[in-house]
């Protein structure tokens, strides 16, 4: 089975173009998902049934995998499939049937505006890793940056004098963001008293580095927000990404239009932006007693 899960991870960086990261995902989902037929004897994915598919995601769910992880680990078993059937390699689809992801997908979590004030006040310090990382958050909150996107930052990215940070987002694709206020104001301080300071700073293009200077990893992201999170005294379990979530939310509860907070997001598919629609009921409930004739 190992071989053709090569094969199609081949092909299929190749026809999209898949990112390293996709890529890596894709290999864990369908090992993952190999191994768990193996502990069934089931040496030939010919032999699988829907029953194996099932299994294989509730035996997930229960080591306290995610909803969001499981619905990953079935979009991935879907287009491998779907593939061995293109390629005549598989005599039925049993995944051709089964539910979409998007029915598992659970509404994001975000945080309030005092909470996202509670973890930038947490980075405070004279320090040249809180001066960092205080300008890290505060320009990932201000732009809804992914979390590969604040890593892959290069300091030519950065343009003061129009306001905006270029990124590069999911399949390449280039987007626009404004930015100003308290992020402008803290990457200038970044950049003039505390980037200078770290290893490789006069070399390296990265903009945001690690004390040794090397870049950003996604991990090192993840932790350090969890870090300040707790020192910021917030009970929920966050990651980098619960800033976009709370960057989409806050504009929507401002009254941002949906289209816009989409092209700031870079999401190909409104559908997958308004989910933020269903975060914010409290703005809902407020619009329709404004303006409904009977409320």
């Amino acid at each position: 089975m190992n071989p053709l899960i090569e094969q199609f991870l081949d092909h299929v960086t190749l026809e999209r173009g898949l990112s390293e990261n996709t890529r890596q995902a894709y290999l864990q989902d369908l090992n993952a998902f190999r191994a768990f037929m193996e502990t069934r004897r089931v040496s030939s994915f010919n032999e699988t049934e829907r029953t194996h598919v099932f299994d294989f995601l509730a035996s997930e769910k229960k080591r306290g995998l995610s909803v969001n992880t499981l619905s990953r680990r079935l979009v991935a078993i879907k287009v491998f499939f779907a593939w061995l059937c293109r390629e005549r390699l598989l005599d039925r689809n049993v995944t051709e049937v089964m539910d979409s992801p998007r029915l598992w997908k659970t509404l994001p979590s975000v945080l309030s505006v005092k909470e996202v004030d509670r973890l930038l006040a947490a980075t405070q310090g004279d320090g040249a890793l809180a001066c960092r990382d205080r300008a890290l958050f505060e320009l990932m909150y201000a732009c809804g940056l992914r979390v590969s996107e604040a890593a892959d930052l290069r300091t030519e990215d950065v343009h003061f004098d129009a306001g905006y940070v270029r990124c590069q987002g999911k399949g390449g694709k280039t987007r626009v963001i404004p930015f100003n206020g308290q992020a402008g104001l803290r990457l200038r301080r970044y950049l003039a008293d505390a980037r200078p300071s770290f290893r490789n700073a006069q070399t390296s293009s990265a903009l945001f580095l690690t004390r040794a200077g090397r870049t950003f990893t996604r991990q090192g992201l993840w932790k350090a927000i969890r870090r300040y999170a707790l020192k910021a005294g917030i009970g929920k379990t966050i990651s980098p990404h619960t800033l976009r979530h709370s960057f989409a939310s806050h504009l929507l509860a401002n009254g941002a239009p949906l289209r816009i907070i989409q092209e700031l997001l870079g999401h190909a598919d409104i559908g997958t932006t308004q989910i933020y629609t269903h975060v914010d009921q409290g703005r809902l409930t407020a619009v329709h007693r404004q303006f409904h004739p009977r409320a």
